[in-house]
């Protein structure tokens, strides 16, 4: 699967000046959500993204998704896998994340944990926090498009992604002359 051309085909592939939520600037900015707002290319990717999950060897009995982005994806990659489940974490207004009761986690559960674009995989790792306290065992993270820096270890967990892509991004000091010329956009 051609991943960036998916989003280009939806209008979700962005090139201009863009204020990450990181607060890193870059000059290119994958928006899921435009994606993900067409079941045609969210079934695509979803069915992709568990072929990927059963080709590493996984098994997961439940995907989880940080919500909001990871709702829909978690959901979609779940029911292409045999006999998993689909559920989401909320943010806890503490910081974290959490889930909801009335979704039962079974100890020792296998579960993946699943995000669109990973970036540092900072709320990712929050669900999966979040579900591993309630007696899950995380298998993998996996993601549309692994956008991380470097190849380092995601906590530990094995990584399973569609592609890996890399964009430059800029600390606000350290924006270069041509960048700083583009009109800034905040997403």
């Amino acid at each position: 699967m051609d991943v960036l051309a998916l989003y280009r085909e939806a209008g979700a592939y962005h090139e201009g000046h863009f204020l990450l939520a990181s607060g890193r600037h870059s000059p290119k900015f994958l928006q899921s959500t435009t994606v993900l707002q067409h079941p045609h290319l969210t079934e695509k990717i979803g069915q992709a993204l568990a072929q990927k999950v059963g080709e590493a060897g996984l098994s997961p009995r439940l995907v989880v998704g940080p919500a909001m982005g990871g709702v829909v994806l978690a959901y979609e990659v779940a029911r292409h896998l045999p006999e998993s489940r689909a559920i989401f974490t909320e943010k806890d207004g503490q910081g974290g994340m959490k889930v909801r009761e009335a979704f039962r986690i079974e100890p020792g559960e296998p579960f993946i944990a699943v995000e669109d674009v990973l970036t540092t995989g900072g709320s990712v790792l929050k669900a999966v926090g979040a579900v591993e306290a309630l007696g899950g065992r995380c298998v993998a993270v996996a993601c549309i498009v692994d956008r991380r820096a470097g190849e380092g270890p995601l906590a530990g967990y094995p990584l399973v992604s569609l592609t890996r892509l890399t964009f430059d991004t800029y600390a606000p000091g350290e924006v270069p002359e041509w960048l700083a010329q583009v009109p800034l956009q905040e997403i």
